[in-house]
């Protein structure tokens, strides 16, 4: 009855008002009703095609399904349905202009190994209190001040290898883990080295892995080392309040921060921190030795350019260290850096998801789906980047068109601590590229996935100092 008398209190043109509003409402619903999924195959039921697109090469399958379907088509990866976009024009949609109706995230193993915490799965004030902090301790005016402790480490990781076969990519993990903790933790880390390097390397290898929490799964034994991480963590936090410590490395910018983070938040972003500064930074790396090895023309070029910058060092009487300056004046080893990350595509898509039901070229991306840019098909499109799998420095001495280049991401979420990348590896090449020869061993060519795509075997190399 009270409704009744609600009702036939409104004015008539109330009541025409909410009716047309209701009847656009049911029309747009259903309008969005019927929008059609993007072309695809979800392959079979859980499993999806997870398979299919980490056991071979990513190009093969993402070419196939370019080719059949379009620029944009459904498929199923690690449990979750996804949208696949291979065009500038649509990964600046999702990356950018409609940012906000795409949140960060990764598929559910890594999420829970991560941390729901850390900075990839949020968007809004507390991403933007993550970024802030990150960009704190990674701007270039941080990190110039530990450009002599990265060089430390790079010169103790090029000795260990001296006179023996060595898995380039194993070796390269092991030097931008201990890069990392240096930035994460300062010189503190020491103390804490082996355990946190054992409990990652267990935490990480489930990365991947489909989130099933059962005794001896790879995703149990991952979940029982990121507990552990989690309480080592919790002990270097313990330790710096006590002693009262501030430090400007990236804990201390999440420990001082006004605004307060918890604990769970910090350890979240320092395991995410973590997990984004190392893996990534050695397959480049790794590739990196791969494609000087097979271009001796652009080695060359690298070895005189980092020759000239020692020379002058000597010749000025200055103390041999390298500076911040000394790497901002390395162009030919900065361009083999981008062309490594255009044609390897280390990351060869992103994750999103949808926030809500989403119309994209008259196609409906559904809520709670993953949408994934394709940053390997716009940097291997032929279109963008003539002849692309050769391998060319020189392409990048006019600057790439806005969109088409995407090693770090793009827009709000693009990896804040790609500076840092970018120096520890140029450090790493000054030193090996003047004082070191590396030859390649074995004649497997190949290539293997799992899921970055990487030199196969690891890209055994014999190192030796030179004469």
């Amino acid at each position: 009855m009270e409704f009744i008398s609600l009702f036939f209190s409104l004015s008539s043109a109330s009541i025409l008002f909410i009716f047309l509003f209701h009847s656009l409402l049911k029309f747009f619903n259903s309008n969005h009703r019927t929008l059609p999924l993007p072309p695809g195959s979800l392959g079979w039921p859980y499993i999806g095609e997870t398979f299919q697109l980490y056991s071979q090469n990513p190009n093969v399958f993402f070419a196939s399904k370019q080719k059949r379907f379009g620029s944009v088509f459904k498929t199923h990866i690690l449990g979750c349905p996804c949208v696949m976009i291979s065009s500038p024009e649509a990964a600046r949609f999702v990356l950018v202009t409609r940012a906000h109706l795409f949140k960060p995230t990764f598929p559910a193993s890594k999420e829970r190994m991560l941390g729901k915490q850390a900075i990839f799965f949020h968007q809004g004030d507390y991403h933007a209190q993550l970024r802030r902090l990150v960009l704190r301790a990674f701007v270039p005016e941080s990190i110039k001040n530990i450009v002599s402790d990265i060089e430390s480490i790079a010169k103790d990781s090029l000795k260990s290898w001296e006179g023996r076969i060595v898995n380039t990519f194993q070796e390269m993990k092991t030097f931008t883990f201990n890069v990392a903790l240096l930035s994460i933790f300062g010189k503190e880390e020491s103390l804490y080295r082996e355990d946190l390097k054992r409990c990652y390397y267990i935490l990480e290898k489930g990365y991947n892995s489909m989130p099933i929490n059962l005794p001896g799964t790879l995703f149990n034994k991952s979940m029982k080392a990121r507990k552990e991480l989690s309480q080592i963590l919790a002990k270097i936090l313990s330790s710096r309040r006590e002693m009262n410590l501030h430090q400007n490395d990236l804990l201390g910018s999440f420990m001082g921060d006004r605004e307060g983070l918890t604990d769970e938040q910090i350890a979240d972003n320092i395991i995410g921190v973590i997990f984004a500064a190392r893996d990534t930074t050695a397959s480049v790396l790794t590739w990196i030795l791969k494609y000087l090895g097979e271009n001796p023309g652009v080695l060359q070029a690298v070895i005189e350019e980092q020759e000239d910058i020692a020379a002058s060092k000597e010749n000025c009487g200055e103390e041999k260290l390298l500076s911040w300056a000394d790497t901002k004046k390395m162009p030919i080893s900065s361009r083999v850096i981008q062309e490594t990350l255009r044609v390897a595509s280390i990351l060869s898509f992103t994750f999103r998801e949808a926030v809500e039901d989403v119309e994209y070229q008259g196609y409906l991306i559904p809520k709670g789906w993953k949408v994934l840019p394709l940053f390997r098909n716009i940097h291997h499109n032929p279109e963008i980047f003539p002849d692309p799998e050769k391998f060319d420095p020189t392409r990048f001495e006019v600057a790439p068109k806005p969109n088409t280049f995407m090693p770090f991401g793009n827009g709000t979420h693009s990896c804040p601590g790609n500076e840092l990348a970018k120096l520890e590896i140029l450090v790493l090449l000054h030193h090996l590229t003047t004082k070191y020869r590396w030859s390649m061993v074995g004649s497997d060519n190949g290539i293997q996935y799992g899921p970055f795509a990487l030199p196969q075997n690891g890209l055994p190399i014999k190192l030796s100092q030179k004469p």
